[in-house]
């Protein structure tokens, strides 16, 4: 369980990395102003990497998180719900219910006309 929670922080981390790295659609007003180094950087298929790299790290944080939920569903041994009702402990209210009368009192008082 240790070892996919710290898997899972390293995926996270890297993934924030490539998604921050990648320019955006609108990168040619970026370039004007010297946002255009990346490119220079990796070479010229920088673009096809780091979407192949933002993919690949995508599906590993996708699949590690179904990992966690299924080995922490089966390391705590159910549901919460489910370990209650088998205990046999659902609460209840601590008053009495009181019931309320269907039909209407004959003793009302009459409405006073100011």
């Amino acid at each position: 369980m240790t070892f996919l929670i710290v898997v899972h922080l390293i995926v996270s981390i890297m993934l924030i990395v490539a998604v921050l790295l990648q320019s955006g659609k609108g990168s040619s007003m970026a370039n004007v102003f010297g946002g255009g180094g990346m490119e220079t950087v990796f070479g010229a298929e920088t673009p096809a990497i780091m979407n192949r790299i933002t993919t690949i790290l995508a599906v590993l944080f996708m699949v590690n998180c179904i990992l966690l939920t299924t080995v922490s569903f089966k390391y705590r041994g159910g549901s919460v719900i489910q370990r209650e009702v088998q205990k046999g402990s659902v609460p209840q209210s601590e008053e009495p219910v009181q019931s309320v009368p269907t039909t209407p009192s004959t003793n009302v008082p009459p409405a006073q006309n100011n």
